[in-house]
């Protein structure tokens, strides 16, 4: 049986006034979003810098920040306190200590796994976390294809730790998101699909209701 799947806009940009407009878009139809961070080391492209990010206070947001050395910008999250934050298995330092003072401060923590990475070998942060986001995209950018083959990962992290929330991250849009609602997600984050349409609530509810779908047919 299919789970319960939410399409969760994706926000990426680095222009306060794009920023604006995409909230101002999107907060009228859905209450979850993930908001992209990128250093500009760990990404090849820079977004609009962490300490000038915000949302409006009834959004779940979820922040994906990929960083380096994400304990430089705790202080700045902790401040922030989304309902979630994500940070990266790839990341040249321990997350254990930001794991466990997010955990402190009431925040939802996250695991990011990018294509080359495979789910076993950070079992450990697996075992800490809430989320876990199959990252099939390409950093710091919207609107590319999505690599399918990351799905294989999907059965691998949730024979690990059956409750975890799964997360996929890269690609998404009509062509695949029904593929995806099956593959035993809990979230798909959806990036150009939705901030490049004429459209956003229309392509939003076009998403929600492919995943409805049973089947090939119906």
């Amino acid at each position: 049986m299919i789970r319960q799947v939410s399409i969760v806009p994706a926000i990426l940009t680095d222009n306060k006034q794009d920023f604006r407009a995409q909230i101002e878009r999107i907060n009228a139809f859905t209450r979850r979003v993930q908001i992209d961070v990128t250093d500009g080391v760990f990404a090849p492209t820079q977004t609009l810098d962490i300490t000038n990010i915000w949302w409006p206070k009834n959004w779940d947001a979820d922040l994906h920040l990929m960083a380096t050395n994400p304990s430089e910008h705790l202080e700045t999250i902790l401040k922030l306190s989304p309902s979630l934050c994500i940070l990266h298995a790839e990341a040249s330092e321990d997350l254990t200590p930001s794991f466990n003072a997010l955990k402190e401060a009431g925040i939802k923590t996250g695991v990011a796994l990018l294509p080359g990475t495979y789910p076993g070998n950070v079992k450990p942060y697996i075992d800490m976390v809430d989320h876990v986001l199959i990252f099939a995209g390409q950093l710091g950018v919207q609107g590319n294809p999505a690599d399918l083959m990351q799905m294989e990962k999907i059965p691998l992290v949730r024979n690990m730790k059956p409750e975890v929330e799964i997360g996929w991250d890269g690609g998404a849009n009509m062509t695949n998101v029904r593929a995806l609602a099956h593959a035993d997600l809990d979230v798909i984050n959806v990036g150009a699909a939705i901030s490049q349409a004429e459209n956003p609530a229309a392509a939003f509810q076009e998403l929600v209701a492919e995943i409805d779908k049973n089947g090939v047919v119906l």
